[in-house]
């Protein structure tokens, strides 16, 4: 039998293929809101790479509410308890929705602050400023959102938030074309689009868990104590993530030193990176899926198999990835710039991310997998380890004055190589133990 048909191979490729659908639509608009954004120039360009950068780091500590959710989900599930696996994840929900109340009460008068910390050129704060003070409103239907997408992916359902992230996000990329081009409502038409499809998303979430829940007989109240059960589970999982948002903002805040264009280059690459990110977590996703399914059935040679295989596809994949980038590099600049210091700069970086690709292949799955096994305390330390190492790295590229393309070179080795490689190592000796290997109902 040959392996890509293996009963193994099927059951990762029913659950990657679909999340590979969903997680593929998000950063493929957000290229596309990119482009559309590049075009009225670098400053609008430069507030947008400064604002998403505060977003993303707010959704990504919180990103936890996704993956968690899917691992005591999945654990449930694979102990035979439908109806705790959805209760699970509807405390994940509520946990969600009290999250992202206090993003918004917090974040809207505190938006100037954050910008400022940047320290970006006066063109862009006021771009950045507005992106922002209006982005923050859809923050609370982000979250809904994953905590949802991670209870449905927990039971083993991959589909349906494809479905639900085809659909909001086409709206989203639609909606920006109208409010940006077509009432001339600029940045700002961007970040009202980006709010309206969040919210619809959000919406046909709760729908579909209030079915779900009254399918299963589980509750669809607040229960305190679960809440705080899915916030403790998922409190290692902020540290880990805090350490990953620590490195990319740590980057981008190099990169604004380097000047406007410089920035606007590292914001497309970043982007492109995150776009080939996605591609490899859909198998990071399966993983976590079917690692915290076979622990909870205490089935552990099938957890092992599904992590050698998951290995194999991962840098497989990022080797094809990384070919693909690496031919496309010298026109990409042309889809997302008019100026030719961003298509330069885009010129040189693009080969060196090409190269860490299948690295980065690696480090995802590896990440997916101790995620659905519940090993957040170990990625949590470790992540803290890795961003010690990195730092120094991107010291001395501040410290060594360069400009234009070594600059940007100098950077993307930083991380591509210098931060990821950190990852792979600590994440590849952790996976070669039994440490991460609990069976059953974890505590």
């Amino acid at each position: 039998m040959s392996v890509l048909h293996s009963p193994l191979d099927r059951d990762i490729r029913r659950l990657a293929l679909p999340a590979l659908g969903a997680l593929v639509a998000e950063p493929i608009f957000l290229l596309t809101d990119t482009a559309l954004v590049g075009h009225l120039g670098s400053a609008p360009l430069g507030g947008l790479s400064v604002a998403s950068a505060v977003l993303q780091t707010a959704v990504g500590l919180l990103i936890f509410l996704a993956y968690s959710t899917t691992g005591a989900v999945a654990r449930w599930l694979g102990l035979g308890n439908r109806a705790r696996a959805v209760a699970a994840g509807v405390d994940g929900v509520w946990l969600a929705i009290a999250l992202g109340g206090v993003l918004v009460a917090v974040g809207i008068p505190v938006t100037p602050w954050l910008i400022s910390l940047f320290g970006a050129d006066a063109s862009v704060v006021g771009f950045a400023n507005q992106y922002l003070a209006i982005s923050i409103l859809g923050l609370p239907a982000m979250l809904i959102t994953f905590a949802a997408s991670g209870l449905l992916r927990g039971l083993q359902d991959t589909r349906t938030p494809l479905i639900v992230a085809v659909a909001g996000f086409a709206s989203n990329a639609l909606l920006n074309v109208v409010f940006i081009y077509g009432f001339g409502w600029g940045l700002a038409g961007a970040a009202i689009g980006t709010v309206v499809a969040s919210w619809g998303m959000g919406i046909a979430y709760i729908v579909m868990i209030i079915v779900i829940a009254r399918r299963e007989t589980a509750s669809l109240l607040p229960r305190w104590g679960g809440m705080l059960v899915a916030g403790r589970a998922g409190s290692w999982l902020l540290v880990r993530t805090a350490s990953l948002r620590a490195a990319m903002l740590a980057t981008i805040g190099v990169a604004t030193g380097f000047g406007v264009s410089e920035l606007a280059s590292v914001h497309i690459a970043l982007t492109i990176f995150a776009t080939l990110a996605f591609v490899l977590d859909a198998l990071a996703i399966a993983g976590q899926a079917m690692i915290g399914k076979e622990l909870g059935a205490s089935d552990v040679p099938r957890a092992r198999a599904i992590t050698r295989r998951l290995i194999e596809l991962g840098v497989g994949s990022g080797v094809v990835l990384g070919l693909m980038v690496l031919v496309t590099s010298p026109w990409a600049g042309f889809v997302f710039s008019s100026e030719p210091e961003v298509r330069l700069g885009l010129s040189v970086l693009l080969p060196v991310l090409a190269l860490g690709i299948p690295l980065a292949g690696f480090v995802f799955v590896l990440d997916g997998v101790l995620i659905g096994a519940g090993d957040a305390r170990y990625l949590a330390l470790t992540g803290l380890i890795n961003l010690v190492v990195y730092l120094p790295l991107l010291w001395w590229v501040a410290a060594a004055n360069l400009t234009a393309v070594p600059a940007l070179v100098s950077l993307w080795f930083a991380f591509g190589v210098g931060y990821i490689g950190a990852r792979a190592i600590t994440l590849g000796i952790r996976a070669r133990g039994d440490r991460w290997l609990v069976i059953g109902e974890k505590h």
